[in-house]
């Protein structure tokens, strides 16, 4: 049990990593795409912008590729899109709307600054460790 236990930092880092990057990569591909229940956006928007940002930011994520750079820009579009559409609806996160954008923004913060784990493409070729 001892040996789980060291070994389950290092897991649920990846873990969350790829599941918060997969479930990001969805509202990029319902933007872009049309799909999962939502109509495809105007690509030249910010909502299309936006898609771009989450579809492949998702992927890059997901996988552990470029995962700083890649964070701290989705971290921003997030944060972007809570004081753009979310902030002026209130300032409660649960009353705006915003909570999604605002979880997301301080998950892809801290993995900009945790960087991905061990079990990340950005590990396998030596840039993180």
């Amino acid at each position: 049990m001892s040996d789980f236990r060291q070994k389950l930092p290092a897991l649920s880092h990846n873990a969350l990593r790829i599941v918060a990057g997969f479930l990001f990569m969805q509202h990029g591909a319902q933007k872009l795409f049309g799909v999962l229940g939502r109509d495809a956006v105007e690509l030249m928007s910010l909502r299309g912008a936006a898609g771009i940002i989450e579809f492949f930011g998702g992927i890059l994520l997901m996988v552990g590729l470029f995962s700083r750079p890649v964070a701290f820009i989705c971290s921003g579009q997030m944060a972007f899109a809570y004081f753009m559409v979310h902030l002026p609806q209130g300032f409660w996160p649960i009353m705006n709307g915003g909570e999604l954008a605002a979880f997301y923004s301080f998950t892809w913060l801290w993995f900009f600054a945790h960087g991905p784990g061990k079990f990340s493409l950005d590990a396998k070729m030596g840039r993180e460790g």
